[in-house]
């Protein structure tokens, strides 16, 4: 999960159903004769191979399900191209070990790197290394301090999370009198906990009727979701919805929640988890939306390295190379499109 750049880049409405959707056929492997047949100057999208492209991934520790997602992704995605290597290694929380690790794949001369940081800032100076290498870098979500340090960043939208959320939570209580809202976050001294509730705070500005009336803190797990959940609950006897900021621990969440026999509010989650999808599919209990934080944006940083390894640009898109910056959409899904979304749910 991410810190938000300041430049809000560039936002790919449909990311959040496959966010390597409009990636998929990033490269062209026409001739320059043909190219120069194309009507605008467009690239042509397809899959066919090209240009054998060897691309180094660094990530954190898979310990969050999210993380393992993000893991998956890049994998399964590298391996729908013949003429990709991926070269990835083992997740570390070790800034050292990461950076390490990354530094490896530099001397490996590999063709583009995929990193997302532990740590950004910590970060930063083995991504201009490798940069200045000669090895353009995909920053995946947690982003670098300097832009000299990645080619393209491509990553979530916390604030948008909690926009979104706030939206639909008050379109559901806009016409209840004196509704009441709490709110479970994640760990608050991440920017990016910070970046979810300003969002959520600022959609309930539209509705004045709600009033958030507690918010506590978790630490993005089952068992940190249960009993901060446990201490909301008996701290509010009535309220009207409640957001959460994170699936995984939102599983803790519902327990709590069923253990204390509660069904009189509306719960949204956050990120996306399939658990969280099948729950809102079966409708049978209170958690009825998640906001996607889609963990496919591994699946399109593969994409745009490859097309940077090949020298392409975005199929879709007329220009040439690919964006310096991609912010996905943080989608609202509850039972009317969970169908649509089921298949890109993380465990």
């Amino acid at each position: 999960m991410t810190q938000l750049p300041t430049r809000r880049g560039l936002l790919f409405g449909t990311a959040a159903v496959s966010a390597g959707a409009l990636l998929a056929g990033c490269t062209s492997n026409e001739s320059s004769d043909d190219k120069d047949k194309a009507d605008n100057n467009q690239p042509a999208a397809d899959d066919q191979p090209g240009k054998q492209v060897t691309i180094g991934f660094a990530g954190p520790q898979a310990d969050h399900g999210w993380l393992n997602a993000i893991n998956d992704n890049a994998k399964s995605r590298a391996g729908k191209y013949s003429d990709v290597t991926l070269e990835i290694t083992e997740g570390s929380n070790d800034t050292a070990q990461q950076i390490g690790q990354i530094e490896t794949l530099i001397n490996k001369k590999v063709d583009v790197l995929v990193v997302l940081p532990a740590d950004g800032k910590a970060l930063t100076q083995v991504g201009l290394k490798a940069m200045r290498a000669g090895i353009p870098v995909i920053n995946l979500d947690r982003i670098f301090n300097s832009p000299q340090a990645y080619r393209c960043w491509i990553g979530g939208d916390n604030y948008g999370m909690g926009l979104n959320a706030g939206h639909y939570i008050g379109e559901k209580l806009k016409d209840k009198p004196n509704a009441r809202v709490i709110e479970l976050a994640g760990l608050d001294n991440l920017e990016l906990t910070q970046q979810r509730t300003q969002g959520f705070d600022d959609a309930l500005k539209n509705y004045p009727n709600i009033k958030k009336v507690a918010r506590q803190a978790a630490e993005f797990t089952v068992e940190s979701g249960q009993a901060k959940m446990a201490q909301l609950l008996q701290a509010q006897s009535n309220f009207d919805a409640l957001w959460n900021h994170d699936d995984d621990q939102g599983v803790g969440a519902l327990r709590a929640i069923e253990q204390a026999g509660r069904d009189d509010f509306l719960m949204v989650g956050g990120a996306g988890a399939l658990s969280a999808f099948q729950a809102i599919e079966a409708g049978n209990s209170v958690l009825k939306a998640t906001v996607l934080y889609p963990p496919t944006m591994a699946a399109s940083a593969i994409d745009l390295a490859r097309a940077l390894g090949q020298g392409k640009g975005v199929g879709g898109m007329a220009e040439f190379e690919i964006p310096a910056s991609i912010t996905l959409y943080s989608a609202v899904v509850d039972k009317d499109n969970v169908g649509q979304y089921m298949s890109t749910g993380f465990e």
